[in-house]
């Protein structure tokens, strides 16, 4: 006989119960559902920060790097005042898409039409325009949006009423700050653009929890001693750090006197992870973006004191991107497929009182913040 507590419905499943010890997960329609991912659009991607690039890849006037919200384009660039703004990224003329990828431009030019933008946005020709009646450039400037620069890198939000993100992440930075110091001064040193067939929901559950490392990650569990690891939740975001580590190890040897001797993950809400490993300071900047209801774009950017990098620090960007990246895409990818089967529902928390390593109190803390964005 199912517990009291059980009780599915034809809705698909309880709600998340306030108390992890207690609760079980999101059900399996909310990653499977293309009426949840459209509600999600609205509710949870154009309501919320997320992370565009550092503030080193924006250092000269004129420097700009485009960004997509799934269907909207915004570009962030840096105006002779040395200020960064961010606008859509359309001309206001007939909606072309002004400028692609990165790169520095003196003014912004609508290719179609040729409209010419200054770099703070305003209008400053439109041919023909002059003997438009009642036309008035000020009409016609880019639309802004919402920018906040954070632990030094550039985030963007499409709600103009949108809290500030330092208010809602309080401590966060911080956080950053004591185990990569520098992170002012770090310069991109790698980007891999990959995919995921899975509901982005599925890739941050992944990433939310150490309880699988032991049994699909050997190589990081050599890693990590991970009787030390720990994750601890806030408002909207969430640590998962190793506090022991060892130099030799399956994984990447690294010297027991480098400066960093954790091994620290952060997640902020919705999808953007913070990752670093011990070593050299190398911060990795991890957006699990949604494509679609069943996909997920994935940026990896990395970020280091120099652009130089030695073969110790080589060797840990290939484990990353060789071996443990691979590890969880298969498992996130194999979790998407199970998530189909009729002999699932939803799941209850492995969450005991001493929030150990194997704790899945930030899934949980995370599928609260969903339904709760949800209204659900």
């Amino acid at each position: 006989m199912a517990s009291p507590e059980w009780t599915p419905s034809c809705a698909g499943g309880q709600r998340v119960a306030a108390d992890p010890e207690r609760a079980h997960s999101l059900a399996a329609r909310y990653y499977l559902d293309d009426e949840v991912f459209e509600r999600e659009k609205e509710a949870i991607f154009f309501r919320t920060w997320q992370p565009v690039c550092h503030l080193s890849d924006l250092a000269e006037a004129g420097s700009y790097v485009t960004h997509s919200v799934l269907d909207q384009d915004v570009v962030v660039i840096r105006g002779r005042d040395s200020v960064l703004r961010a606008f859509y990224n359309v001309c206001s003329h007939r909606a072309q898409v002004l400028l692609k990828d990165s790169g520095a431009v003196r003014t912004i030019v609508c290719p179609y039409h040729a409209w010419s933008y200054g770099l703070d946005g305003s209008l400053r020709v439109a041919r023909g325009s002059r003997n438009v009646a009642g036309f008035n450039a000020a009409d016609f400037c880019l639309k802004p949006v919402l920018l906040e620069v954070f632990a030094s890198f550039v985030f963007i939000n499409l709600d103009p009423g949108a809290p500030p993100l330092a208010d809602q992440a309080s401590g966060l930075e911080e956080e950053i700050r004591e185990v990569v110091p520098k992170v002012d001064g770090l310069v991109k040193v790698a980007e891999l653009r990959s995919e995921i067939r899975c509901n982005w929901k599925v890739a941050i559950d992944n990433f939310l929890e150490c309880y699988h490392c032991q049994s699909a990650h050997p190589a990081f569990a050599s890693l990590v001693d991970l009787h030390s690891y720990r994750s601890t939740t806030c408002n909207i975001h969430s640590s998962h750090i190793g506090r022991r580590v060892r130099p030799s190890n399956r994984a990447y040897a690294f010297s027991p006197d480098d400066a960093v001797q954790r091994a620290a993950f952060w997640f902020l809400w919705p999808f953007t992870c913070f990752v670093v490993y011990p070593g050299r300071p190398i911060l990795s900047l991890t957006a699990y973006a949604p494509a679609e209801t069943e996909t997920t774009s994935v940026r990896f950017s990395r970020y280091a004191l120099s652009a130089s990098l030695d073969e110790q620090d080589l060797a840990r960007i290939s484990y990353s991107d060789n071996v443990l990246g691979p590890e969880d895409f298969a498992l996130c990818e194999s979790t998407q497929r199970g998530l189909h089967s009729r002999g699932f529902t939803q799941a209850r928390f492995i969450v005991d009182h001493g929030r150990t390593e194997i704790s899945e109190h930030a899934v949980h803390h995370f599928h609260r913040l969903v339904q709760q964005a949800l209204g659900d």
